[in-house]
């Protein structure tokens, strides 16, 4: 079952990335948005519904999830460098998940909002200097210090990774509206 849990393989944090990974870093940020659009924008509602796994987050909550974890990650990176000290916000992503919008609403806005968010997001990236790259915060959820460079690596394989479980879940015939969670 963890090819479906991580079907793309566990988040690896390096301690360092190279000019051309930071590239291609941002270049994920920037390409996804378009590759969601194309996977679930003509979706069914009952398509919508499906999961990935026994337990897991439909397709419309994992769209919905995506969003939502880009607006949350943007707002760190450009919170870290422009104020220098504070702590990261954390929010509980299963009860943003359970939410009505979240389980309900057409995933057309967020879709339209991930594409605007990483677009600013990577944008924003790309003006960093390496001072501000260096530029780390502590995340309590993970336990670990994070510079900007890990953060933004931690977010391209977050995007990636849940396209991977909107896909399998797509072509997984065995679920549909009454396996939503």
């Amino acid at each position: 079952m963890s090819d479906r849990k991580f079907p793309i393989g566990p988040f690896v944090l390096q301690e360092s990335y190279t000019e051309a990974e930071w590239t291609e870093l941002i270049r994920i940020i920037r390409v996804n948005p378009s590759r969601y659009q194309e996977t679930v924008a003509h979706l069914s509602d009952r398509d919508l519904s499906k999961t990935y796994r026994d337990g897991s987050w439909n397709v419309r909550q994992l769209v919905h999830h995506v969003a939502d974890i880009a607006l949350l990650h943007y707002f760190r990176m450009k919170k870290a460098v422009i104020e220098p000290g504070y702590e990261i916000t954390l929010i509980d992503m299963d009860a943003w998940a359970s939410a009505r919008d979240s389980r309900t609403l057409p995933v057309s806005a967020s879709l339209a909002m991930f594409d605007a968010i990483l677009q600013r997001y990577a944008d924003f990236a790309e003006t960093l200097d390496e001072t501000q790259l260096a530029v780390s915060y502590y995340h309590p959820l993970r336990k670990i210090w994070i510079n900007q460079k890990q953060a933004l690596a931690m977010s391209a394989w977050h995007v990636q990774h849940h396209l991977a479980h909107i896909r399998l879940a797509i072509s997984n015939p065995d679920t549909g509206a009454d396996d939503a969670v």
